[in-house]
């Protein structure tokens, strides 16, 4: 049983690419998952759903939106930018928002919304109702932090999975983001957000060094 357990894992790990930043796209039975699209080098129109975190450039991406976007895909957006996701409006069949701290399911596929915040930074404040995901599929939960520090509500998330923002100045650098994992302790833990904008391509091995047994570092950023 064990072993069919980590058998899932790692094979929703090969169903998970990143592009960039916290570009991210999951392939699940629940459809094709985009969260945070950014620089789609090639438009594929099979976003199922196109989840965003919040309403930076290098988050929220209308360009980007609609390389991936077909007529009858689902864009989750929080809902203080509700009147900002309209940019898009024209790529997505429908929007919905959320705020943090909430389960929902949207044809199909169940989540959790976190909120994702700064702590003593002003770039994201708690009061904008950013979020980071928890997506629940075949019976596992994938955490995607979004720009966030190392936040109490991080601290109590319960995942599978967790992709976790490692590039520092706007977000957690490499070493908070491992004693983030050590605390929640996922199976696997993924860097995200460094190497390109933000950070050095190295993060994610400094992040990886500080990252304790029995969690496994994935890196699916390659530069």
């Amino acid at each position: 049983m064990e072993d069919m357990m980590e058998n899932t894992v790692v094979n929703m790990i090969e169903n998970i690419d990143v592009n960039t930043q916290n570009s991210i796209r999951i392939s699940s039975g629940a459809g094709i998952i985009y969260i945070d699209p950014l620089e789609i080098q090639d438009e594929k129109h099979d976003a199922d759903f196109i989840l965003i975190t919040h309403d930076h450039y290098d988050h929220f991406s209308p360009e980007d939106i609609r390389k991936v976007a077909k007529p009858d895909s689902i864009m989750v957006v929080p809902e203080k930018m509700a009147a900002k996701a309209q940019e898009a409006a024209d790529a997505a069949g429908r929007i919905e928002t959320v705020k943090p701290a909430v389960h929902r399911e949207i044809n199909g596929l169940e989540f959790e919304t976190v909120p994702a915040y700064n702590m003593f930074k002003p770039f994201h404040p708690r009061s904008a109702e950013w979020l980071g995901y928890v997506l629940v599929i075949d019976g596992k939960r994938i955490y995607i932090a979004g720009d966030t520090d190392a936040i109490k509500e991080a601290k109590a998330v319960k995942c599978d999975i967790a992709l976790v923002p490692v590039g520092g100045t706007y977000t957690m650098n490499a070493k908070k983001a491992a004693e983030l994992v050590n605390e929640i302790r996922p199976d696997i833990a993924i860097p995200v957000h460094y190497g390109s904008i933000v950070g050095k391509p190295s993060d994610g091995d400094d992040f990886a060094k500080n990252v304790k047994s029995p969690v496994k570092v994935v890196f699916k950023l390659h530069f």
